[in-house]
């Protein structure tokens, strides 16, 4: 089974692909947009659910959304008529990483997708290219909690603790103006939600070629999770504005 057909499936149940509620997604959403009528871009957007609920929301705002998964963006365009927003959400195929928008974005947020970048400040420096004067940027990426294990490093990547990652972000040239760390509950029920949406579909399925692939994956990324990373692993969400503008 590809990858992008086990990530749908994974996040049945979690359309936010990162460690949040919907009521922390509704607050990071008013922060970054507080106006209403906004122009916000997503890089990294997948099936385009940040930009979806902000639309959905806010009448006079309007969006787009870049992303390399020709599926994930199919899958936004057909909710997006679903819900009524179609004709004011633009969806652009490509690498999200040079993107360039002939004009600039009240909003650039990308949460969770700092792997499509190289880490967190060229992210930040992809949407710094993209943000209008006076404008903001919604991120999240990961951050120790606690010392890890070399497993927990080679698995996630090298992430610093919190204070050291804001200070990264500072130095960078950003002042966040609001934040949410993720809870313990949000971190649990994004897991136990990936991975039970991957193995319920691989026992529904027992009939179907790649059914033992899919429980099998269910559960190798429930054991990473329980045993390597579970206890020192977290979620930060940041709200920034250009120091210098």
């Amino acid at each position: 089974m590809n990858r992008e057909l086990m990530s749908r499936l994974a996040h049945a149940d979690h359309p936010i692909k990162s460690p949040l509620d919907d009521a922390s997604v509704h607050q990071l959403l008013e922060r970054g947009a507080p106006r209403g009528d906004e122009r916000v871009l997503d890089l990294g957007c997948g099936s385009g659910e940040w930009l979806l609920r902000a639309l959905g929301a806010h009448p006079q705002l309007r969006a787009e959304g870049v992303d390399i998964s020709a599926d994930a963006l199919g899958q936004a365009r057909e909710a997006a008529r679903a819900r009524g927003v179609g004709g004011r959400l633009a969806l652009h195929h490509q690498e999200a990483a040079e993107f360039r928008s002939p004009h600039p974005f009240d909003l650039v947020l990308s949460v969770g997708a700092s792997h499509a970048f190289g880490g967190l400040l060229p992210t930040l420096a992809a949407a710094r290219r993209n943000l209008a004067p006076g404008g903001r940027v919604l991120i999240g990426d990961g951050f120790w909690e606690r010392e890890p294990s070399r497993e927990a490093v080679e698995m996630l990547g090298d992430f610093g603790d919190l204070a050291t990652t804001v200070d990264r972000v500072v130095a960078d040239g950003w002042t966040p103006v609001h934040g949410h760390v993720s809870t313990r509950r949000e971190l649990d029920d994004y897991e136990w939600a990936c991975w039970g949406s991957l193995a319920s579909w691989a026992l529904d399925h027992r009939d179907d070629p790649g059914s033992e692939e899919v429980l099998a994956t269910a559960t190798a990324r429930r054991d990473e999770w329980l045993r390597v990373y579970r206890d020192t692993w977290g979620f930060v969400s940041l709200v920034l504005r250009p120091t210098d503008a």
